[in-house]
């Protein structure tokens, strides 16, 4: 019930962090991974990497906060791979400003690179799923869909709205036989995490004093859990907001 041989996966952000150790997992159950992202460079470099390993990976260069970009992706991977069974909305960004010195234009460019760039891709990739006889999306949210934290008002903001996006589109479309279902990360060392503990004083050891597990998450923690949401093991789940956490969340 987790293969997923012959399933093709779009994940955005996928060519690194989150994304990348999602994609991987992914490509490991079977799928055909196509990340999507704007560093062609590093999309690369992630594509040598899965296909070093045996695995079914493709790229595709966009930004997916633009509207005529998102609709010229869906349909170069159709022209490529001619279906959508999985889709992972994993680009983000944040800036860490409390909500007083932040400026319009840094809260939406974290709103939309978020927020709006997983309801276009979202919508877009409808009818694709129902093409397919349905689908799984899996929207990536956070611990601060669930906190809050002085210094991140639009991180938290797009992120909490990803989470009750997710709710409405599982609600809406799940008579076509798409699931949605979110994933809340905890604390995982990434690129934008270690930028975290560069700007927050203190934050390393916080961390690890609060989480029951004793350390930051990788992003191979998050492949099973994309596995699981992409896979007919959770027909019936849809609308969740699942932590993956080392029990941060609850301790």
């Amino acid at each position: 019930m987790f293969d997923l041989a012959g399933k093709v996966a779009l994940v955005t952000g996928g060519n690194g962090g989150i994304g990348l150790g999602m994609a991987r997992g992914l490509a490991q159950a079977g799928a055909t991974v196509v990340l999507a992202a704007r560093d062609a460079v590093k999309s690369a470099a992630a594509i040598q990497a899965l296909t070093g390993d045996g695995l079914k990976a493709d790229s595709i260069e966009a930004n997916v906060t633009n509207e005529g970009e998102v609709a010229q992706m869906f349909q170069e991977l159709m022209l490529r791979h001619g279906r959508l069974d999985i889709l992972v909305n994993n680009a983000g960004t944040n800036i860490r400003k409390a909500a007083h010195d932040m400026s319009l234009a840094e809260w939406n460019n974290v709103m939309d690179t978020n927020l709006t760039s997983t309801f276009l891709c979202c919508r877009a990739a409808r009818a694709l799923m129902q093409e397919a006889g349905g689908g799984k999306i899996i929207n990536i949210g956070s611990m601060l869909s669930i906190f809050g934290a002085p210094y991140a008002p639009a991180y938290g903001a797009s992120k909490g709205g990803v989470v009750q996006l997710t709710r409405s589109i599982a609600t809406a479309w799940a008579a076509d036989n798409i699931q949605a279902n979110a994933v809340l990360p905890g604390w995982i060392d990434t690129d934008l995490t270690r930028k975290a503990r560069e700007q927050v004083a203190g934050l390393h050891e916080r961390v690890l004093g609060r989480t029951p597990a004793g350390r930051w998450g990788v992003p191979a923690d998050l492949a099973g859990i994309a596995v699981f949401l992409a896979s007919s093991a959770s027909d019936f789940i849809t609308g969740t907001a699942i932590p993956v956490d080392g029990g941060y969340s609850v301790a």
